[in-house]
């Protein structure tokens, strides 16, 4: 395994990562362009019910069992009738009356500790009840267990071995795209296909220079729940495996319209297309890397997690996950392209706080509906117009990043995400990407528009 040096942050780290923020979900309205996809600017929504009961049920909490609540294991709500009153569930002190409202909102939460509580909040969040103890309830109808009966059984094989790497999305292998990744340390290399382009000459491309290569297979998002489409995919990605493929990411970005059938997003409805693919990939090799698609990090569709334009990414992962998709994956996809503070921060961003501006809260967002498994970041970089001019009015939250930023974030993720022991890969978005327009690609590029690379020195100084 590499030895990281970690330098001053690490402990800092040590102690920021690897927790889940007790936070609501954020709003980010993905980009249109779908070629070499970069994630959109914010839209928040800091009206939405859930979220204001949500954090006067934490603070509420907080203050009755005197800890800090910032970071949790795992929370779940539900809308809910109080059959007996919001109080129903406590003990009431001598000469309190129990406060007449049936319905509201219904919290879990669970400590860090494993200690699990329960709190109440009416819909506008003015009346609050901690429980003495959780009850019984319905569960969330994104988190209800899927019928998975005619799911195939996973193939053998598992590529969740060695130690924590990093790479660099790329549009093509040009030779400063090589000595940059090079310089900085990095190990893959990844390149987004579309089923049936051949990926050969990309594989024997990258292990001559010494990389391992990432697949982001996408398709035909009209086609995808047809399910010999679904087995003509298995059979692409297949082929890559058995080709040399090192890891292959099934899909990109399926929680959005843009990516699947209006109507048809749900994350039970992925699981039949991973399967599929997982067990043609480990049937062909069994050391190829297989990663979930990583989804667009956003809270836009509301309280509700889903309407037919697409869910909310904790919602999909919930529903993916109790529809079995963790034994159909190495690693669960994430992408983190919103930041504009130091990943080493949990709170403080200016826009707001919700989930998907820091990387903690998306790394804990992505994991805790599976267990222990490991986050593969298939997409993680910091926009700078440095050296550009203004960004287009959609990612005007980036205006403010520099370059100098930029590298110093960059190789403090990486510290982060080794120093969790959570994730095994790290895929840089992106080393040489050129296009500056409404789709502002080229302000993510970790090489400049001079021809520089700051952000590979930051990287090779903590990859040593």
């Amino acid at each position: 395994m590499r030895k990281y040096s970690l330098l001053a942050i690490a402990a800092t780290l040590v102690l920021a990562l690897g927790l889940t923020p007790l936070a609501a979900s954020a709003g980010t309205l993905p980009p249109t362009d779908a070629s070499n996809p970069a994630q959109g600017g914010p839209t928040p929504t800091p009206t939405d019910p859930t979220w204001i009961a949500f954090s006067a049920a934490r603070d509420a909490l907080e203050q009755k069992i005197h800890q800090d609540l910032s970071f949790v294991q795992q929370w779940t709500f539900e809308e809910a009738e109080f059959v007996g009153g919001i109080d129903d569930c406590r003990a009431l002190p001598e000469g309190e009356e129990p406060q007449q409202i049936y319905f509201g909102w219904r919290f879990l939460i669970t400590t860090m500790g494993g200690a699990q509580y329960e709190v109440r909040t009416s819909f506008n969040a003015k009346i609050i009840t901690v429980c003495d103890q959780v009850t019984s309830g319905s569960a969330p109808a994104a988190q209800a267990t899927a019928d998975t009966s005619g799911l195939p059984a996973p193939v053998s094989g598992s590529a969740v071995s060695g130690g924590f790497e990093v790479g660099g999305q790329v549009t093509g292998m040009s030779s400063s795209a090589v000595s940059s990744m090079k310089s900085a340390q990095m190990t893959w290399v990844k390149m987004q296909l579309s089923m049936g382009q051949s990926g050969a000459s990309f594989i024997t491309e990258a292990h001559a220079n010494g990389f391992k290569i990432l697949f982001s297979v996408v398709g035909d998002h009209n086609q995808v729940m047809n399910s010999a489409y679904q087995d003509q995919y298995a059979q692409f990605v297949g082929g890559l495996a058995a080709s040399g493929a090192d890891g292959i990411e099934i899909w990109n970005e399926m929680n959005i319209d843009r990516e699947w059938p209006a109507g048809q997003i749900n994350g039970s409805n992925y699981v039949p297309l991973l399967a599929k693919a997982y067990n043609a990939i480990k049937a062909s090799n069994p050391n190829t890397l297989v990663i979930t698609g990583a989804l667009a990090p956003t809270g836009y569709f509301g309280a509700a997690g889903c309407t037919d334009q697409g869910c909310n990414d904790d919602t999909y992962l919930q529903q993916m996950a109790a529809a079995g998709a963790g034994q159909y994956a190495d690693c669960i996809g994430v992408h983190y392209n919103e930041g504009i503070i130091s990943p080493t921060q949990n709170s403080g961003d200016p826009r707001d706080n919700y989930p998907t501006r820091y990387f903690g809260s998306m790394l804990s967002r992505a994991l805790s509906p599976f267990g222990g498994k490991q986050a593969c970041f298939t997409e993680l970089g910091y926009l700078t117009p440095e050296g550009y001019g203004t960004l287009p009015g959609g990612f005007s939250w980036a205006q403010n990043t520099t370059i100098a930023q930029q590298a110093q974030w960059m190789a403090e993720a990486a510290v982060a995400a080794a120093s969790s022991g959570r994730v095994r890969l790290m895929i840089v978005f992106n080393v040489n990407f050129t296009t500056w327009g409404s789709d502002p690609q080229a302000g993510y590029a970790i090489i400049r528009a001079d021809g520089t690379c700051p952000a590979c020195t930051a990287l090779a100084g903590v990859l040593q």
